[in-house]
Formats: C-alpha cells, sequence, structure tokens
C-alpha cells in the first residue's frame, strides 16, 4: 500500500515537470517564429525613383527666379496648405543676403513636398541669352556655380530663357541651346522644359487668370500634346505672386484638385526622368 502511494505520487510529479517543460519549450519556439522587429521608416531621397499610377495624370508645378520674396513665400505657403507639391528652380545671384538664403534652405529641407533645383548661377549673364548660349563652357560653368551655391541636390536644369528638354540623351528645343543641351546630357544632367506657361506682363502681373490656366492644363492633358504622356509641367514665376495675387494661384490650385485624376508631384518623379533610373 505505501509503495503504491509513493509510485502514485512520483508519476504524479513527473507529469507535472513534464508539463512545464512542454509549456517552456513551445513559448520559446513560438518567440522563435515570430520575433518583434523595430520598424524603420522609409526616407525618400531627393532624385528617387516611384511608382507612377498609368490611371492618374501628373502635375508637375514649376517654379522660376527664386528666391524672390514676398512670391516665393506666398507661393511655399499656399503650396502647403493646399498639400501639394511643386519644384523652385532657384538663380544663384538671386541668394544675395541672410533672409533669402533662409528661403533657399526651407525649401531645400521640405523634400518631398518641395524640390530645389537648378536656374543657373547668372540667369544666362543676366539675361543676355544670346551671349550666354555662345559660350558653352561658361554657361556649364555658370550651371556648376549655382549647383554649388545653392547647394541642389539633384542634376536637373532649367536653362534660362529656352523650353528645351534633355532626358536620358534624348534633346529637344531651340538650336541656339544645342550645345548647352549636349553638354548638359554628357555630364548627367536632365533638363525640363515647360508644356503650359503662366505668363506675365508690366510688373510681372499675371496675364491669365486662375479659370483661364486650368482650362489650358485641362486642354494639354485632353488632346494629348504635353512633352510626356499623362504629364503637365507647368512653369510661372515666384514673383508674380506678390500678395495680391496670392488668391489666384490659391483657386487655381484648389480647381485643379477637384479633379481626383490629377496628382502633384516633383519634377524629379517626371516620368521620362524617371525611366532611364
Amino acid at each position: 500500500m505505501v509503495m503504491s502511494h509513493l509510485l502514485a505520487k512520483a508519476a504524479l510529479t513527473l507529469s507535472v515537470v513534464a508539463v512545464f517543460a512542454s509549456c517552456k519549450g513551445d513559448g520559446a519556439k513560438e518567440k522563435k517564429e515570430a520575433p518583434v522587429k523595430d520598424s524603420v521608416p522609409t526616407v525618400l531621397a531627393p532624385g528617387s525613383s516611384i511608382k507612377l499610377d498609368p490611371a492618374k495624370k501628373y502635375i508637375f508645378l514649376t517654379w522660376d527666379d527664386g528666391p524672390q520674396p514676398p512670391g516665393t513665400i506666398n507661393c511655399e505657403e499656399i503650396f502647403r496648405e493646399e498639400g501639394v507639391k511643386a519644384t523652385f528652380f532657384m538663380v544663384g545671384l538671386h541668394q544675395f543676403s541672410a533672409s533669402r538664403a533662409r528661403i533657399v534652405d526651407t525649401i531645400r529641407n521640405s523634400y518631398p513636398q518641395f524640390l530645389l533645383a537648378n536656374h543657373s548661377h547668372s540667369h544666362g549673364f543676366r539675361d543676355h541669352y544670346r551671349e550666354f548660349y555662345s559660350h558653352p563652357d561658361s554657361a556649364m560653368q555658370d550651371i556648376y556655380t549655382a549647383e554649388k551655391e545653392l547647394k541642389v541636390p539633384v542634376k536637373i536644369v532649367r536653362l534660362p530663357g529656352m523650353n528645351s528638354w534633355v532626358e536620358n540623351g534624348k534633346i529637344q528645343g531651340p538650336n541656339s541651346s544645342l550645345e548647352v543641351c549636349k553638354r548638359l546630357g554628357s555630364a548627367g544632367y536632365n533638363a525640363v522644359g515647360w508644356d503650359v506657361e503662366w505668363r506675365f506682363g508690366r510688373h510681372s502681373v499675371p496675364v491669365q487668370g486662375a479659370e483661364q490656366m486650368a482650362h489650358e492644363v485641362e486642354e494639354k492633358f485632353a488632346n494629348g500634346t504635353t512633352y510626356a504622356a499623362n504629364a503637365v509641367v507647368i512653369l510661372a514665376h515666384d514673383r508674380m505672386f506678390r500678395d495680391q495675387y496670392k488668391d489666384s494661384l490659391r483657386k487655381f490650385v484648389q480647381i485643379l484638385k477637384q479633379n481626383p485624376d490629377y496628382v502633384f508631384e516633383t519634377i524629379d518623379h517626371y516620368p521620362l526622368i524617371q525611366k532611364g533610373k
């Protein structure tokens, strides 16, 4: 009787140990199979490629000649408040004060919403375009200087006064800029022209109203006359949007935003520029 009691007690002890060991082993196995990892957000760098939706139409707001306060600041403010992306092609000579340098820094540090791009150091030898393009070595040096002084993060240029394109070896534009375009391509740069221009008149006053500009964009998409399919590059100038014309810019953006097929992007994601990466 005593022996039977002892054997039963020993068997019960072994069962408890076995169950404990089994539970511990299962826990260790479960932990091994499903480790917990810290999630690290992906930071998009200027010039990176993204996946474009073929069902969408892409709008590239490109603003030239900054920094030019208060226009540049007004444009930046409106784009932020409306939640749209834009590219600022800036001129080295226009960064001539600490306050203007801070504007450039703000744009450069605001990627991926804003992209800082190159619009030369002297704006074509201070608008002397014939001389600028007749001396391609000097023109290239002017572009290199702007890249360095503005700390431009991408090799994307808009040539002063020229609707010229250089993308992955393909060149299109006026013959006068051809030699500079060839050199840009050889040096690994892309040059961007435009499809629609928001023109200005005397004292940099915008010519078209918001509705007319939106209509011109819609027509470009409808007619398929853009440089790249499903992409419209819009050119305007920072100085056009002083305080009295801010509302026109905001209205233009708001009209475009009403179309669910439109997507605003920075020019480094222009389809023909991304294609060669």
